[in-house]
């Protein structure tokens, strides 16, 4: 049984860390000396200040360097003359009293961080705070777990912060790294530079699947994308673990271990999907027990081989777009940071925050899909992320999607790298099937009907991927071949065509 440790509750009394004398002599080196200020100024924010004037005053001085003007206690007074905290120090004369000693001019990149370093511990102090009383709060429904991830959630905010510093790039660090992309594209054959969808054509337009990309990959209901993002995750997962089997380092390798979040269907479900797709079953019949003797065999001989295969599946519901960044991480720690490729199936079963859900559906949606771009970009791994479109499509004579068709949100195709629809218009010839000539009918049934299976034959196992939106390339389309039987997409042959 495992021991209970009493905590001591932090108190209102407890002194929080903080060195209000670092911070006066700071500002007061930065109005002396404005090239500091504009080496500063960029590295903290005014609540990471302790004392509330102080961090006014370091606002004003950033907005008057942003204006480019001088930042002084004689350009400042105007800024002041009212400030009641300000009073209470002796008025603007307070801004003076700041620059009359220069010992800040020294330390005061050093106090900068001081500054930082204490901002972070008491923001750590509000959030274990927060923790315990929520955890000693009994009077709402107990959840644990779901505190656990909002308190993961905190933390992450707070390790976080203050890393737009260490996010700048010098010229030479940003040419190496497009340098190496280019490299990669070329020993590849010449058209892959990121993770590989195992679809040559599709590869040939995209380029493969990039880091820090968000992809949305759209479709109406029957149109395979589920199938589509399976294939994709699967062939990604399959090439990962093909080249390390070839002494491949996993930072050169095209493919990747793949984190697939499936909040509709179960894990075994996806599982017996790609098992058929593999094993070339019909997932309808294996699913019905329908299968010969033959065919187990092959299933489980798909089995054996993908059992390594590096694809991890979390299938749990109602997902917040906060337990999601939670959970990645988490499984990224887990697999030391190897995750390459996160597919989420679907964003709109992804919920946003309580105050993002008050404001109404379209809000929740927009911050859903910044929050996703924002995994893409923390993890620096490429995001799927499947999507509806409204019914607005069946309307139309046309079917094939456009982006306006995007369910709910505009934000999804701002936020989003690549947009892709898929289409397959044998699915809407099929529904279109006329009556079925029986022998007495009249030569139009017949004629109908034949015309129809010409027209359906001309489609028959045809899908296009549309790239509706792509920021590093071109748009267009790839037309592919799908197995509905076996529910997998691949390259058509379009000489056969």
């Amino acid at each position: 049984m495992a021991t209970i440790i009493p905590i001591s509750p932090v108190t209102e009394s407890t002194s929080l860390p903080q060195n209000v004398e670092a911070e006066a002599a700071m500002l007061g080196a930065m109005m002396i000396d404005n090239r500091l200020a504009d080496d500063l100024i960029d590295k903290l924010e005014p609540e990471h200040f302790f004392e509330p004037l102080h961090g006014r005053i370091f606002a004003a001085i950033k907005t008057a360097r942003a204006a480019d003007m001088l930042a002084t206690p004689v350009t400042l007074r105007p800024m002041f003359e009212s400030d009641a905290g300000m009073r209470e120090l002796g008025g603007p004369a307070y801004l003076a009293q700041l620059t009359g000693s220069g010992a800040g001019l020294i330390g005061a990149r050093q106090f900068a961080q001081q500054i930082y370093d204490l901002a972070m511990l008491r923001t750590l102090v509000t959030v274990g705070r927060g923790l315990v009383e929520r955890a000693m709060d009994t009077s709402e429904e107990v959840n644990p777990r779901a505190q656990i991830e909002a308190a993961e959630e905190e933390l992450f905010k707070v390790a976080a912060d203050g890393g737009t510093e260490s996010a700048v790039k010098t010229f030479a660090q940003a040419t190496t790294m497009a340098v190496k992309m280019a490299q990669r594209a070329l020993n590849s054959g010449g058209h892959l530079s990121g993770i590989t969808t195992g679809l040559d054509s599709v590869n040939s337009k995209i380029g493969g699947m990039h880091n820090s990309d968000l992809m949305i990959l759209a479709g109406r209901p029957g149109m395979g994308k589920t199938s589509l993002a399976t294939n994709i995750a699967f062939n990604a997962a399959q090439r990962y673990m093909r080249d390390r089997a070839d002494g491949i380092e996993h930072s050169a390798s095209m493919g990747a271990k793949v984190a697939f979040f499936s909040l509709e269907m179960s894990a075994d479900q996806l599982a017996t999907r790609i098992l058929a797709e593999q094993a070339r079953i019909s997932s309808e019949a294996l699913r019905m027990g329908k299968i010969s003797r033959a065919e187990f065999n092959q299933l489980a001989a798909a089995a054996a081989d993908l059992e390594n295969l590096p694809l991890f599946i979390d299938d749990t519901a109602g997902l917040t777009i906060g337990g999601l960044h939670t959970r990645m991480r988490r499984l990224q720690r887990r697999h030391n940071n190897e995750i390459g490729l996160v597919i989420i199936d679907y964003l709109q079963l992804l919920t946003g925050s309580a105050k993002a859900s008050g404001d109404g559906r379209v809000q929740e949606i927009s911050e859903i899909s910044r929050g996703l771009k924002t995994l893409a970009k923390d993890m620096n791994v490429p995001v799927m992320a499947l999507s509806q479109l409204s019914r607005q499509v069946e309307s139309r004579e046309d079917k094939r999607p456009q982006l306006s068709d995007l369910r709910e949100s505009g934000s999804i195709e701002q936020d989003a790298d690549i947009v892709m629809f898929v289409f397959r218009e044998d699915y809407y010839v099929a529904a279109k099937e006329p009556k079925r000539p029986t022998e007495g009918d009249n030569a139009k049934t017949f004629e109908d009907h034949a015309q129809w299976a010409t027209d359906m034959e001309r489609v028959f196992g045809l899908a296009e991927l549309i790239i509706a939106k792509q920021r590093h390339g071109a748009t267009g389309k790839v037309l592919l071949k799908f197995e509905p039987s076996v529910t997998r997409f691949s390259d058509l042959d379009v000489a056969g065509y």
